[in-house]
């Protein structure tokens, strides 16, 4: 039977070979700091675009309130364009005459009740043309009499409830009237 011998270091390898040991089996200060430094900074570019897209959306939704303000308009464009007459206009509310679905006689009417615009059909009020986070500064209504028809000119201003700039948005239209022409 042949014995191993095994091969014996001396003693100053076999030290250095444990304190190197020991010093690599964890990290240094200098490896925390730099990683501290690196997940910092990773985290405020996470966090910076978050806000950054919290802030699109925000403007975003902005947008898309202010754009209802088209389908106002749109909505008080139709009404005008089926009437046959205009039985009443200010500067801020207008009265219609126009015809229900069996050629029955009704009036439709737009009102300026501040910050809200309110439809209503044959003497009922049908409710608020805006939503709620949508404030209404200004609507007006101009009656345009040619020698060919009548038409009404109208002005429209909105606001976002929701922002924070209060920036103003301006709609324009003139209607011709159906039984105008």
């Amino acid at each position: 039977m042949k014995k191993f011998i095994k091969n014996k270091m001396p003693d100053r390898a076999l030290d250095s070979q444990i304190e190197s040991k020991a010093l690599s089996g964890g990290y240094t200060i200098l490896e925390l700091l730099f990683y501290i430094a690196f997940f910092t900074t990773f985290s405020l570019l996470v966090i910076n675009a978050i806000i950054m897209m919290t802030k699109s959306f925000k403007e975003t939704s902005i947008y898309g309130e202010l754009a209802q303000g088209g389908v106002i308009m749109e909505r008080i464009a139709r009404e005008i364009r089926q009437a046959e007459n205009i039985n009443s206009i200010g500067a801020n509310d207008l009265i219609l005459n126009t015809k229900g679905f069996i050629d029955s006689e009704k009036t439709v009417e737009f009102k300026f009740v501040s910050p809200n615009i309110q439809f209503w059909d044959a003497g009922s009020n049908i409710g608020n043309l805006n939503s709620p986070n949508i404030a209404i500064t200004g609507l007006a209504f101009t009656e345009i009499i040619t020698a060919k028809g009548k038409a009404v000119k109208v002005v429209l201003s909105i606001y976002s409830n929701n922002d924070s700039l209060a920036r103003v948005q301006n709609f324009y239209d003139t209607i011709v009237l159906r039984g105008g022409y």
